[in-house]
Formats: C-alpha cells, sequence, structure tokens
C-alpha cells in the first residue's frame, strides 16, 4: 500500500504563505497582479489544501475513525508542523480540538492514516486551543523586552573595553556605541507606544517595533567587531 509522509507535501504550503508576493501593474510598469495564463495552469495542476486535506478525516492504521482534518499551523520559521483534527466527533467527547505533529501523519492509499493511534490516545490528548491575540502581544513584548536587556548588558560591556583601548580606536569605539544607544532607545520608544495602544490596534506597531530592534541588533554587531 502506498504511504506518502505529509511533511514534504506540506512544506511548500508554508512557503506559498510565508514568501509569496503580488504585485500590481501601474502605468509604466512591467510588474503584473496574479499570474499568466501559463502559470495559470499550473496553478489548476497543482496541490490543493482544500480539496487535499481540509476536511478529510484521520484513520488510525486499524480503519477507525480518529476525526476531520480542521486547520494547519504554520510555525515562525515556515514549517507546516501540526495538523488540528476535530476529533470529538468520533470519541464521544464533545469539541475537542487536537493539535497533532505532520511527521505523524502518512497517507495510505487514499486516506490520512496515524500508525499506532488509538482513540484513547486521542482522547487523552490536551485540547488545543488558538493564542488569543492577547497572548501572542505578551509574547512579542516578552521577546523584545529580552532582546534590549541582552542589549544593555552588551553596551555596558562595549563601554568597558573602550577604557584600555588608544585614543583613535577609543573614537571609533564611542561612536559604535552612541549608535547603538541610539537604537536602543528607538527601540525603546516603540515598545512604549506599542504597549499603550488599545488593546485591538497593537499590532500596528509590532513592524516598527520589529524594524527597530533589527537595526539595534546590527548595530550591537558592527561594535562588537
Amino acid at each position: 500500500m502506498k504511504k506518502i509522509n505529509l511533511v514534504m507535501e506540506l512544506a511548500v504550503i508554508a512557503m506559498m504563505f510565508t514568501t509569496g508576493s503580488i504585485s500590481a501593474q501601474t502605468a509604466g510598469s512591467s510588474t503584473t497582479l496574479g499570474v499568466s495564463i501559463v502559470e495559470s495552469t499550473q496553478v489548476a495542476l497543482g496541490w490543493s489544501v482544500k480539496k487535499s486535506i481540509l476536511g478529510k478525516v484521520v484513520y488510525t492504521d486499524t480503519g477507525k475513525k480518529i476525526g476531520k482534518v480542521e486547520d494547519l499551523i504554520i510555525t515562525k520559521d515556515r514549517q507546516v508542523s501540526y495538523v488540528i483534527i476535530g476529533a470529538g466527533g468520533f470519541v464521544g467527547i464533545g469539541t475537542h480540538n487536537v493539535a497533532i505533529p505532520v511527521a505523524q501523519i502518512e497517507y495510505q492509499g487514499d486516506k490520512l492514516i496515524m500508525p499506532g493511534a488509538t482513540r484513547d490516545l486521542v482522547k487523552a490528548l490536551p485540547r488545543f486551543d488558538y493564542a488569543s491575540s492577547s497572548s501572542r502581544r505578551d509574547e512579542f513584548v516578552a521577546k523584545t523586552e529580552a532582546d534590549l536587556a541582552s542589549a544593555r548588558t552588551e553596551i555596558a560591556m562595549l563601554k568597558n573595553r573602550t577604557v584600555s583601548g588608544t585614543n583613535e580606536a577609543k573614537t571609533e569605539m564611542e561612536m559604535r556605541i552612541n549608535a547603538s544607544e541610539k537604537a536602543l532607545k528607538d527601540t525603546e520608544d516603540k515598545l512604549i507606544e506599542l504597549k499603550n495602544s488599545k488593546a485591538g490596534r497593537w499590532m500596528e506597531f509590532e513592524a516598527g517595533v520589529k524594524g527597530a530592534n533589527e537595526r539595534l541588533q546590527r548595530s550591537l554587531l558592527k561594535a562588537s567587531v
């Protein structure tokens, strides 16, 4: 019986969602919106998540139904890592979504199979709940604050290094440190704006904080050379 691991097939989906770009046709520009006729044929013959995965029933290797695929989770490293299965209809526990690693699911013929799984094992898995916007915000703020704390420590270490250098080296290092301190202040200010924003609007400030933090990290890297 044909067995196909889903990992390779789903990897392309993550690339589509995270790296794809669309450009618009403008006067005097050669950029186009969408796909050409030739490309549309390739799309039509491609692999559809909706038709191939979403809504499909997942079975045990003994042929018992476990649940339907409700969603796919694309992680920050651009990998489709988990399949969300709605298992309640088959294990008698009401609505109960569970997250299953993609590597644990195979195609066998035209069916999705979880080798070694049983209804009791699925029933024992913790319920999967999507992270709320506030949870994601808190995670983002905590990570940025950790980066800022590390940056402050590194700047302090750089300042200590300037004590034993030559005058020329000190001047160069002080310039780099000043640039890093400026980038640090910029990141701190943008993070404060994000924190003070209304609950539903914090993501409007996320890109600004990320950009400032990236500039800070580049500045520190340059100063530490």
